[in-house]
């Protein structure tokens, strides 16, 4: 484990053994008791503080000792500068990850058009005899682009990952505390403030649970949109029914639904970060954050836009459009705040396990 801090992992540090003097917010979040339990905050311990952070904001609003004391602590925005650096730290390699967090808006948006115009050649330059979108791209050459593109970047966020555990000092996993640690993920219990009252995100004076419940859409949308994705492959590789399906098929009844959660969700968290106090978030990465946002609002809205299209003139350019985001969401996963969702799943399994061991 590295020994030597950064200068955001220096602050983070230094405010945090503020913290752990006065532990008035120990009710707040995993983030305090988890604090309160460490002697010595090294780069793996505040990674893992870092990661269990929510940025709720509950605590900054509630803290003596934020600005204009003298000992200034802003922890959401500390410990958003450290998160951000965790991903860049263990997922390889890290300047990707650097460079995608200050300049993603114009990566994304220079990717969804390379790759849009790049499949939109190959559908009309090749000779596909499929039936609905297989007509214009076939299933063995979307396998070939899109299976490569979605498993090499996904083990990386993977190794990446298993780096954030060993520096967390993670033991052994056990099933009931993975399916605990999921159900707090999903349940988004980090996002309910300190008197459960939801966040103070958006709107610094009253907590509200706007954006737990624009999460809830994003999240529960996106693995909607995963189902059916699953579901098709499924029907078609053990059923032998390939696509296109009916509307009330499971790729269709899994598809439409979440594409509408998930673009409705992208959305609002959109707005709320629009509406949300910069200075208690990483500056730099704000801009990386709101392109992977708007990046999973392209992909849900491209894709309600290619199902409304079905049969007309439109479907070969919407479809390359969608593919395009769709491929530019895989090549970027580990190197975008997609992989925060892996390292917040892991900090709070290990959160669980100390827990466990202190009892």
């Amino acid at each position: 484990m590295c020994s030597e801090l950064t200068s955001a992992q220096s602050e983070a540090a230094r405010q945090m053994r503020i913290c752990n003097a006065c532990r008035y917010c120990e009710g707040y979040c995993n983030v305090f008791p988890a604090a309160f339990s460490i002697d010595k905050f090294d780069a793996g311990e505040l990674s893992y503080l870092a990661n269990l952070c929510h940025n709720c904001r509950g605590c900054h609003y509630a803290c003596q000792f934020a600005e204009p004391h003298e000992f200034a602590l802003n922890i959401p925005a500390s410990l958003a500068q450290v998160r951000n650096e965790s991903w860049a730290r263990f997922v390889r390699p890290s300047r990707l990850t650097e460079f995608f967090q200050k300049s993603a808006v114009s990566i994304c948006l220079a990717m969804v058009i390379l790759l849009a115009s790049l499949l939109l050649l190959i559908e009309f330059g090749g000779n596909p005899c499929g039936e609905g979108f297989y007509a214009y791209l076939s299933h063995e050459m979307m396998v070939a682009i899109f299976l490569p593109a979605f498993l090499l970047p996904l083990l990386a966020a993977c190794i990446g990952v298993r780096r954030f555990w060993h520096a967390m000092q993670g033991r052994s996993l056990a099933f009931p505390d993975l399916l605990k640690a999921a159900k707090d993920a999903g349940a988004m219990r980090g996002l309910s403030g300190g008197q459960g009252q939801g966040c103070q995100y958006e709107s610094g004076d009253r907590a509200t649970n706007h954006r737990r419940i624009a999460h809830h859409a994003a999240m529960y949308g996106f693995l909607l949109c995963l189902a059916s994705t699953i579901s098709g492959t499924i029907l078609h590789y053990v059923f032998s029914l390939p696509a296109p399906y009916g509307l009330f098929s499971l790729p269709k009844l899994f598809g439409v639904p979440g594409g509408i959660l998930l673009l409705a969700g992208t959305i609002w968290l959109a707005w709320l970060k629009l509406k949300s106090d910069r200075s208690l978030a990483d500056a730099e990465s704000w801009g990386g954050e709101m392109a992977f946002i708007l990046l999973l609002a392209f992909i849900s809205a491209s894709g309600l836009a290619l199902f409304a299209a079905t049969g007309s003139a439109w479907v070969p350019f919407l479809l390359a459009l969608h593919l395009g985001g769709v491929l530019t969401f895989f090549l970027s996963l580990p190197f975008t705040k997609m992989v925060h969702g892996l390292f917040r799943l892991a900090a709070i399994l290990r959160f669980l396990q100390r827990r466990l061991s202190e009892h």
